[in-house]
């Protein structure tokens, strides 16, 4: 169906310009009104939270087909998806998900050119011949459902992969198990979150939904985790870690996740949250004993990695910008530890991993500049290691403290990625690619900035600006910002091919690393939660002034997108501040924060946003809802819209509800497009060709309104 729509759409494109898009009716409001703690709040558009009603649906489709008429009307749309694909080939192909076994096996998906999804490859050792174990779009040809994976789990040895599927953005995850000639064992497993290989290796520990219906309240709530022996129905599946054990204190939002640590020789239980204070307990590695708890929340440890004698925990408490504690086996609980790799003087503490010779950590400043550490097991300081090149952003992996080996994977704005292994030995890094490396000529011409813009409040935001060198900076550019802000987590440095494709057609790129995010540490993070969640618009805000002021561009010149939570970013700075933007484009976007907890997702993310049950929480959660904050008879700027039917994490009558308000309010001529796929999801598991239609219908949406000469659609032909 997916392709017979493309093909439809290519083929309407010739009368495009012989006829005038007209667009559809607007919906009708159909007020409710709620009382929160005193608040009366009006609804009107409450209805369109049912799915299946099919007033809402041939709403949202006759927007879709309007939306997808007007963008394919853009001229310039074609050659710009021409220059992606381009882009794309200059690589033979792209590996993820890269798992090595304590043998050199390694196992991971790889994304050819030619290829929509990754394949599932394996082979013996860096320098052995590869072989494809699985192809996802054969994986179930008897359905038109198109599936990616999404997880790949060798056991220890590599003699068998647990690789999880989902169908068309679902993340209702299918389990099979293959081994090393791609032939499966055992029967699939439904509806799995997470898995990870027991000591036994005949068997397995998944986490599972509840329910394949996105909109099942209970589909995340009490979630189960089950041990699966090979063999079996998964009707005789074991319950082995969840609330069912009160001693666990798991409450019905948080997720339990079973671990089996092949160096301690234990079992951990973790209880995950959206907060990262993680609930760490410990038992046999045949669940014999009693659960021993060894962290609470109130240690407010968010990562951990274990030797055979000492666990090591990362955490935040009395220290935002992190540091690692140590304890024994003998003594595991956090509070026995004592501080291993004290607080950054400069900087966040990012990540780290163990070797057999010492324990390797990364430093990050101002959330765009990272350092390499290493701190030998007979040393008593970190000793700094000078990185082959410079990158803004660095990830370390390793087999585990028995073994030496340590990769260093580097990127930034305008690097490339690239994999090295270091010789600690030699102090050398070798340069270990696991596919052809493509060359960006273009990468010469641009120039990056990192600046500190002043935000509303006298706080300093670091802000990254990409462009060509060559540029006149007279406010006549057209600027692209980029947000997310929420859940700790960074934005960038990263190289996108997409976003040098931008920078092709004269455009800026700006990432703003507002509060919220975790580029400045846990400190950063907590001052865009919550009811301090305003600082997080009004930082982009900021950003947007500066670029004003020092002559980048001009409001009729510059856009914002920004997707899932990163929709509250960029809804709350349209409806604050529409004068500032010529066009804005929430992707997925958590646009009703007040109606969130009554969504599956919404529960599991009170501890980010808050709360309508708390009285303070509610006025946060109304500050930040975009649908709540606009106001009839505003001049809004041009709004692309987007949804995914099948998203269980932010429900598509979200976007939904604030395009249909949006398009009612709206004073002035600017379109606002909803735009809704109807064979997809959050975003996890779109196809390669998916991605670049979405990056070329945004972009070329942006230089439309940027008044860009190479995307004007004829005069008269969009309503």
């Amino acid at each position: 169906m997916r392709k017979l729509m493309s093909l439809l759409f290519l083929l309407t494109s010739f009368v495009l310009t012989a006829q005038q898009i007209v667009k559809p009716e607007k919906a009708k409001p159909k007020p409710v009104t709620d009382n929160y703690h005193g608040t009366e709040l009006e609804d009107p558009y409450r209805y369109m939270e049912n799915l299946d009603d099919p007033e809402v649906i041939n709403w949202m489709k006759s927007n879709t087909n309007y939306a997808e008429s007007v963008l394919n009307a853009i001229p310039g749309k074609k050659e710009m998806i021409k220059k992606i694909e381009e882009m794309d080939s200059r690589t033979a192909s792209r590996i993820s998900s890269l798992s090595i076994t304590d043998n050199d096996m390694y196992y991971y998906l790889k994304t050819r050119p030619q290829d929509q999804t990754g394949k599932l490859f394996f082979r013996k050792g860096y320098d052995g011949k590869e072989s494809l174990l699985l192809d996802p779009e054969k994986y179930n040809s008897d359905s038109d459902k198109i599936y990616t994976i999404s997880s790949v789990i060798p056991d220890k040895m590599g003699n068998k992969v647990a690789v999880i599927l989902a169908p068309d953005g679902s993340e209702n995850g299918e389990l099979i198990i293959l081994d090393q000639s791609g032939k499966q064992i055992g029967e699939k497993l439904n509806l799995v979150q997470y898995a990870n290989w027991t000591a036994k290796e005949n068997s397995l520990y998944y986490l599972k939904l509840n329910s394949s219906e996105i909109a099942d309240m209970n589909r995340q709530m009490n979630q189960k985790v089950y041990e699966h022996k090979l063999g079996t129905s998964q009707s005789e599946d074991k319950e082995v870690f969840s609330s069912s054990n009160s001693d666990l204190n798991i409450k019905p939002e948080e997720f339990p996740i079973l671990i089996n640590d092949k160096e301690m020789n234990k079992n951990f239980g973790l209880v995950v949250t959206v907060n990262k204070a993680l609930k760490i307990y410990m038992n046999e590695n045949d669940l014999s004993g009693a659960w021993q708890t060894l962290t609470t929340p109130e240690d407010q440890v968010s990562n951990f990695a274990t030797t055979e004698s000492d666990i090591y925990y990362m955490t935040f408490k009395d220290s935002p910008n992190f540091r690692i504690v140590k304890s024994s086996k003998d003594s595991p609980k956090f509070t026995e530890g004592i501080t291993y790799i004290p607080e950054p003087e400069n900087g966040t503490l990012d990540n780290f991993t163990l070797t057999s010779n010492g324990l390797y950590y990364i430093v990050k400043e101002n959330g765009v500049e990272t350092k390499l550490y290493f701190k030998s097991k007979s040393a008593d300081i970190a000793e700094q290691i000078k990185l082959p090149i410079t990158a803004g952003t660095v990830s370390l992996s390793s087999k585990g403290p028995d073994f030496i080996d340590l990769w260093v994977s580097l990127t930034g704005w305008t690097t490339p990625g690239k994999r090295f292994k270091y010789k600690s030995e030699t102090n050398e890094f070798i340069n270990e690619p696991m596919s052809s490396e493509a060359e960006y000529p273009e990468l010469k011409d641009l120039t990056v900035k990192e600046v500190m813009v002043t935000s509303h409040d006298g706080v300093k935001v670091p802000v990254s600006i990409i462009h060509n060198k060559n540029i006149k900076l007279d406010g006549s550019n057209p600027t692209t910002m980029y947000g997310y802000g929420s859940y700790g987590i960074s934005s960038g440095p990263f190289f996108s091919p997409l976003m040098l494709v931008h920078t092709l057609y004269g455009g800026i790129f700006v990432v703003p690393h507002v509060r919220g995010g975790g580029e400045l540490g846990d400190a950063w993070h907590r001052a865009g939660q919550k009811t301090n969640k305003p600082n997080t618009w009004k930082d982009a805000i900021a950003t947007a002034e500066y670029l004003f002021d020092e002559g980048y561009t001009k409001p009729e010149k510059l856009s914002f997108f920004g997707g899932s939570a990163g929709g509250i970013l960029v809804g709350r700075a349209v409806t604050e501040r529409p004068d500032l933007f010529s066009a804005v484009a929430p992707m997925v976007g958590a646009m009703n924060t007040v109606r969130m907890e009554e969504t599956p997702n919404g529960p599991v993310n009170a501890p980010e946003f808050g709360t309508v049950k708390d009285p303070e929480e509610f006025k946060a959660l109304l500050e930040m809802d975009s649908y709540h904050n606009i106001e009839k008879g505003v001049e809004y700027p041009a709004m692309l819209v987007t949804s995914g039917i099948n998203d269980p994490r932010v429900i598509a009558w979200e976007p939904a509800k604030f395009a249909a308000k949006a398009q009612m309010a709206n004073a002035s001529d600017e379109p606002i497009l909803l735009l809704t796929d109807f064979d997809s999801g959050h975003g996890i598991g779109d196809t390669k060709a998916e991605n670049f239609e979405l990056f070329a219908n945004i972009f070329s949406f942006f230089y439309w309104q940027a008044g860009h000469p190479e995307f004007q659609p004829p005069s008269g032909l969009i309503d």
